[in-house]
Order: C-alpha cells, then sequence, then structure tokens
C-alpha cells in the first residue's frame, strides 16, 4: 500500500493510496480522511461509494465533507467505483465497465474475472483500513446514485456489519431501470431471478436486520423518474415494515451540489449511529 496523496484539511489529513487488490486483481485507489482526532485516538469508519463516471476524487474534492468528519471525529473512506486497468474489461459508454462497477459480484464472462466491487467493498477494503489505521470496528456506509445503489445493497447483505447506511439519489430498483438492466444483463447474464440479490426493494423483503434506511433526493433531478423511482422502495419498505426515511428535496438535481447541501447531516446521522 502506497500513500500517493496528502492533503491537509480541517485539522487532519486527506490522503489517497493505492493498492494491488487480490479480490480485482488489479490497482486500486481509494481516499481516507483523517480527522485531528485521529491522532489521539481509534475513530470509526463511514464508508463512501460514488456514482457512475467517479473514481475516489469526485467526493473528496466536491461534497465538503472534511469540515463535518473533523467535526463529529469520523474517518471516511472513498474507494473507487471499478476495478481499472489494462486487462480489466471495459466498454463503450458511461454506464458499463470501468467507471460502472456497480458494487456487485460479476458472474459473467468477461467482467468476473475483475468486478468484484461488492466483494471488495464489503471484505477486502474494510480489512485493509481496520489493519492500518486507528479504526474502530463501528462501520456505516454511504453513497450517491450508483454509490447509494452499492450502500444500500451492502448493508442489507450483511446485517449486523454496519450501524447505519444513508444514500443520496440512489438507484433503489436497477432491476427495473435501464442503467441497471444494462449493467445486470452483461456482469450477471440474462437470468433476471439471478439480479434479485442485488436490488434493494427485493432485498428488503427478506432482510434480517431492520436497519433503518435515510435517503436523499432531489425533486429536480434529472434521473428521478427514468432511473431511480424511489417510491419502488418506498412501497417495498411499507410492504415489509422496513424503516425508511425519504426526503424529497425541491430545486435540488443529481449533482454535487446537492450532495454538498446536505452531508453535513448525513454525517452528523451516521456519527450518532456510530457512537451509539
Amino acid at each position: 500500500m502506497k500513500r500517493i496523496e496528502h492533503r491537509a484539511s480541517f485539522g487532519g489529513w486527506q490522503d489517497v493510496y493505492e493498492h494491488a487488490s487480490d479480490t480485482l486483481g488489479c490497482t486500486m485507489r481509494f481516499a481516507v480522511y483523517l480527522p485531528p482526532q485521529a491522532e489521539q485516538e481509534q475513530l470509526p469508519v463511514l464508508y463512501w461509494l460514488s456514482g457512475l463516471t467517479c473514481n475516489e476524487q469526485n467526493f473528496i474534492t466536491k461534497a465538503g465533507a472534511q469540515r463535518y468528519a473533523a467535526e463529529h471525529g469520523v474517518i471516511v473512506v472513498a474507494p473507487d467505483t471499478s476495478p481499472r486497468g489494462e486487462g480489466v474489461a471495459d466498454a463503450e459508454g458511461y454506464d458499463l465497465g470501468q467507471g460502472a462497477g456497480f458494487y456487485i459480484d460479476a458472474t459473467q464472462a468477461p467482467w468476473s474475472t475483475h468486478y468484484r466491487m461488492h466483494d471488495y467493498v464489503a471484505r477486502e477494503l474494510p480489512a485493509l483500513i481496520e489493519a492500518h489505521f486507528p479504526v474502530t470496528d463501528a462501520r456505516a456506509i454511504s453513497g450517491h446514485s450508483m454509490g447509494g445503489h452499492g450502500a444500500l445493497v451492502i448493508a442489507l447483505k450483511h446485517p449486523g456489519r454496519y450501524r447505519s447506511v444513508s444514500a443520496f439519489s440512489p438507484i433503489v430498483a436497477p432491476s427495473q431501470v435501464p442503467w441497471g438492466e444494462k449493467a445486470f444483463s452483461a456482469y450477471l447474464g440474462d437470468d433476471r431471478s439471478t439480479w434479485q440479490a442485488w436490488d434493494a426493494t427485493a432485498l428488503v423483503a427478506t432482510a434480517r436486520e431492520r436497519l433503518p434506511l435515510l435517503i436523499d433526493q432531489g425533486a429536480a433531478d434529472e434521473f428521478l423518474d427514468g432511473q431511480l423511482r424511489p417510491q419502488l422502495l418506498q412501497a417495498a419498505c411499507d410492504a415489509a415494515g422496513h424503516p425508511l426515511t425519504l426526503r424529497l428535496h425541491p430545486g435540488h438535481d443529481h449533482s454535487y451540489y446537492f450532495i454538498a447541501s446536505f452531508i453535513g447531516e448525513h454525517i452528523a446521522h451516521h456519527a450518532r449511529a456510530l457512537r451509539g
């Protein structure tokens, strides 16, 4: 593991590391914000998953999260969104291949060789963080768009592993919208029954832990009706009795302006759960 960026921020350090990932079979990068409290004590961790076309840089440069992470004493880890590099399968367009890992474990060639982002985020990355940084075993997870889908699915698939979960503008029902249908067809194959294991609206029906879901969604989001459809998750949670707070914000779109407006509330929400 090699540190490749080191910048002072709000009394702490915004770092970026790269390492050889056994899970993904390539070199991966992840960002870590260490608030000032990390010099004196072990701290809980919030994992952030970014959306389509993003890498580890988008969140750390646009969201303004460092201020709130320093205020609440939370380490924030933001990995890249997919495997990268020569020999890693790719496709034309922004919504499949590199930059579009969808936080699932692919089963179809050529994707299955490298595209195991679920396993990476849920297992390999936390093991690396817990071995090398001053962290406790208290974890939270959040994300945006494709990353919001990833955060919800990973939390639902691993009861007891996370103290809290939230999402901005998540793809809540990937098996029912064009982004997800394209990605799942490629990564998982045409048998739609296998897709349900990676769809939050399906997972809440059988969830063994009723971890409350916090979702913020912009009412002026250009992808709201075609790709995001939060009402599908609301209906699934109502049917299953799963706790959901879904907040619709007038005027806000899909951009990081929206995330920056409410990231402080999300970090405060996670901090309460992580220290509770």
